[in-house]
């Protein structure tokens, strides 16, 4: 070859080279754009949800009654500094405001509720995990929660690409980013115990008082990866799950089909669960269970291979061998419920169990998680 067209098809190549590296900085930064811009919108709603805000949600179910007292009722901040067992104070001079030491029984019910709510999914199939309570920043947005902003509900790390969770569904749902699941290996039921950190932006009001709603506490989260055909079916069985464990508790609640305003953006269909709280004389939200379909799945690059209709490999007429063709690929479906909130659980039992001597009854349920302690007493 002439060695001047040798020369010239050589600072041809680099040019394209230096070109393409250009267009793919391109391509990423278009990417990233366009990944911005589609977390701006919410999951579609299951068609039976009302529509409005959280005024029109439907009750589906009621268990139990309110309980009915001859004595006057303390809430669970009295009754937590009567039994010497939760201390706000020192947890302010500490660490600030929503802070809280447990300590006595308020500690050992904690870790008697952990256990408990464990114990129980994992009987029904859910595999347990201890998670990350730090996760990219990238992973948290594609769950649906955004990192950033005055109203952010997450607290970042300084100089770091790092977020602390504010539930075990971001960790939990990243399990299987970017992978490709055989249909056989579907649902996939995860339970993962986190601690859960939140800014609380904008919360506020007698409503906040107390546990009910702190920056940092601890939680059991249920996470399902599923096909399409069973993320409606695995809802109605995470509900009727959360169910089962507030029923064994001895609370009474209300279930609840959320609104449309009330979803979330990744939400396609949620239950709340409020237990009666007479403390407050109303009902707070211990727990939710949600359909996602497949907006995680999407940011999270979750999918499935389903399995073959038909024998593709099965020998035609003629006698010959075809090739097996592969089934093309879909996103799968997730759904996350709550377990248990420590803090919010630890309101309504203490709320409604209380005696009149400001002892509290501790449920039958969690005494084994608890050295057999049946009553929870001043020291």
């Amino acid at each position: 070859m002439d060695p001047e067209r040798r020369q010239s098809l050589i600072q041809q190549g680099k040019a394209l080279k230096e070109s393409l590296a250009q267009l793919e900085d391109e391509l990423e930064s278009l990417q990233d754009s366009l990944q911005h811009e589609g977390q701006l919108l919410p999951n579609l709603a299951h068609p039976s949800v009302p529509v409005g805000g959280e005024e029109a949600a439907i009750e589906v179910a009621s268990v139990g009654e309110q309980r009915t007292f001859d004595f006057d009722i303390r809430d669970h901040l009295q009754l937590g500094q009567e039994l010497d067992c939760i201390d706000f104070d020192t947890a302010a001079e500490v660490s600030g405001s929503k802070f809280v030491y447990l300590k006595r029984a308020a500690a050992l019910l904690e870790l008697a509720l952990v256990n408990y709510a464990m114990q129980k999914v994992v009987s029904k199939g859910f595999v347990p995990m201890m998670t990350p309570d730090l996760v990219r920043e990238s992973v948290l947005e594609k769950c649906g929660f955004q990192p950033r902003g005055t109203e952010t509900q997450v607290y970042s790390v300084q100089d770091s690409p790092l977020c602390l969770t504010g539930t075990a569904e971001v960790p939990l749902g990243a399990m299987y980013m970017d992978q490709i699941l055989a249909e056989e290996q579907l649902p996939i039921k995860m339970a993962g115990f986190g601690h859960c950190f939140r800014t609380e932006a904008g919360a506020g009001g007698s409503a906040s008082r107390g546990l009910y709603r702190v920056h940092q506490f601890s939680k059991v989260e249920m996470f399902v990866v599923c096909t399409p055909q069973q993320s409606e079916a695995l809802l109605e069985d995470l509900a009727d799950l959360e169910k089962e464990i507030f029923s064994e508790l001895g609370l009474h609640f209300k279930i609840l089909d959320m609104p449309s305003g009330d979803l979330g953006a990744p939400a396609y269909r949620k239950y709340d669960i409020e237990a009666w709280m007479p403390g407050a004389q109303r009902y707070g939200e211990i727990s939710s269970a949600s359909n996602c379909t497949d907006y995680q799945s999407r940011r999270l690059n979750i999918r499935y291979r389903p399995n073959a209709t038909d024998a593709a490999d099965a020998a035609p007429a003629n006698g010959s061998k075809q090739k097996a063709k592969k089934v093309p690929t879909e996103f799968v479906h997730t759904l996350n419920a709550t377990a248990c909130a420590v803090p919010r659980m630890i309101v309504a039992i203490l709320e409604n169990f209380q005696q009149a001597d400001g002892s509290v009854v501790i449920p039958e349920a969690l005494q084994p998680y608890m050295g057999n302690m049946s009553v929870i007493t001043a020291p």
